[in-house]
């Protein structure tokens, strides 16, 4: 067995909270690997490597845990690498900066270029606060709530086979997901306090014969055949270097062959694009984002329609594009950061202690349930997008018979009429009904 080799030092690199919140960062639903172990410590996996990290007003601290056998003798952690990237001169995206070795010893500047990388702290948030501000008074208003809140930079396969997990989902389910991914797929690559930790699997892992029966096993349901398909069809149309070549590709195109993928939508294509492809102009766009905009800016874009279009899509993007600019999608995060609630504890699966999802009891109604919906997710919950194949589902239909089932307002409805429900079998959160949809349910 192995075990990670306890942290004995820490280092910093300068970063004030107004450029970086943790606590909203790691729990918007950008990435689902980050775990607050303990107030204010996170923990998780990053370019092969388990690391954790916390924050004071003015640094940022990490520390990355060494990988050892039972014997003591080092070992090299493999995986997924980020692969950091500079600006040239000119102020341009380039990919060819170095990567951190995942070897026995971790160098405080590689470590410290791995996180300016992942958290793109080249960017001057509070730059792009202050324009966005002047041009959008609403974004003014939430931004006084929501500093800190940037794009993440992550490997592009990790993102894209995370984001397929998302479809009709929510956060504590994908989460247990992706972990249950990683352990049947990936690189194990140490144990800290009894839990393991894996890196991503590969795409060679992924596209295997048996990945497609094996993750139906592990409960991913129609997404098993996504992820299987979608990793042969990387492979076959990108080859090795998989999809950070789309990093260089202009985002019309690397959308479009995106979506050519299996399983893989527009509000997907566009989370990969702006969360691992440099393309800071992409907007995901979901019922949660169409909700803001005709709340907050007042659009009526797609009148008549229940669902999320590709006219209603593109149109969206194209609305908050001329708004806020170039890093468009990285103002989009902020804006949506409104539908979570920052003091409220993660959800968790089944069996975790922390965040545990209550389950209520007979005749008991959750009337204001404490739970954080992710901006990138809540849309999902709504509304069927064209990567999702399955039928409408109504109660306990995939049993065969009725379950108790409590109703509770969504958290994330603003009081638009929409409601949930628990299943008691599972726990799993199902949409019972909603003015957008009605009467559809969300498949197991």
């Amino acid at each position: 067995m192995k075990r990670c080799g306890g942290p004995a030092l820490w280092g910093h690199l300068p970063c004030g909270r107004s450029e970086l919140r943790l606590e909203l960062v790691l729990r918007c639903g950008q990435a689902f690997r980050w775990r607050e172990r303990s107030p204010g410590h996170w923990t998780g996996v990053l370019a092969g490597r388990v690391w954790t990290l916390r924050q004071t007003e003015e640094q940022l601290w990490y520390t990355v845990h060494e990988e050892e056998e039972e014997e003591g003798s080092h070992t090299k952690a493999t995986g997924q690498e980020l692969q950091p990237r500079g600006r040239d001169a000119g102020g341009s995206l380039h990919p060819e900066a170095p990567t951190m070795e995942a070897s026995g010893g971790t160098d405080s500047f590689e470590a410290q270029q791995i996180l300016h990388d992942y958290f793109q702290l080249d960017v001057d948030l509070a730059r792009l606060y202050q324009a966005w501000g002047a041009v959008d008074p609403h974004f003014q208003k939430v931004a006084a709530s929501f500093p800190g809140v940037r794009v993440l930079r992550q490997d592009p396969v990790e993102c894209l086979f995370s984001f397929l997990c998302t479809s009709n989902n929510h956060l504590a389910r994908i989460t247990g997901m992706i972990e249950r991914l990683c352990r049947a797929f990936g690189h194990r690559l140490c144990q800290l306090d009894a839990e393991p930790y894996h890196a991503f699997p590969s795409l060679q892992a992924l596209a295997g014969a048996d990945t497609e029966r094996r993750l139906r096993a592990l409960g991913f349901g129609y997404r098993a055949k996504f992820v299987s398909q979608s990793a042969q069809a990387v492979l076959r149309q990108f080859g090795a270097e998989g999809l950070h070549q789309l990093r260089s590709t202009p985002y019309p195109e690397a959308r479009r062959l995106l979506c050519a993928l299996p399983g893989v939508g527009a509000k997907v294509a566009d989370c990969v694009c702006l969360m691992a492809l440099d393309k800071a102009e992409a907007v995901p766009v979901d019922t949660h984002v169409w909700q803001i905009a005709r709340r907050d800016y007042s659009l009526e874009l797609g009148s008549g329609t229940r669902c999320v279009t590709m006219r209603v899509h593109s149109e969206l993007g194209d609305f908050f594009r001329q708004l806020w600019g170039p890093y468009a999608g990285w103002a989009q995060a902020v804006s949506s950061a409104q539908g979570m609630s920052p003091g409220a504890p993660l959800p968790a699966e089944r069996g975790s202690p922390q965040g545990q999802i209550p389950l209520p009891t007979a005749g008991h109604t959750l009337s204001t349930p404490k739970l954080p919906i992710s901006p990138y997710l809540a849309g999902s919950l709504l509304c069927r997008f064209k990567d999702v194949p399955a039928e409408p589902r109504h109660k306990c239909q995939d049993e065969g018979r009725p379950s108790p089932l409590q109703t509770h307002p969504c958290p994330g409805s603003r009081g638009a009429g929409l409601s949930f429900t628990w299943s008691h079998r599972d726990s799993v959160h199902r949409s019972r009904s909603s003015p957008l949809c009605p009467d559809w349910q969300m498949p197991p």
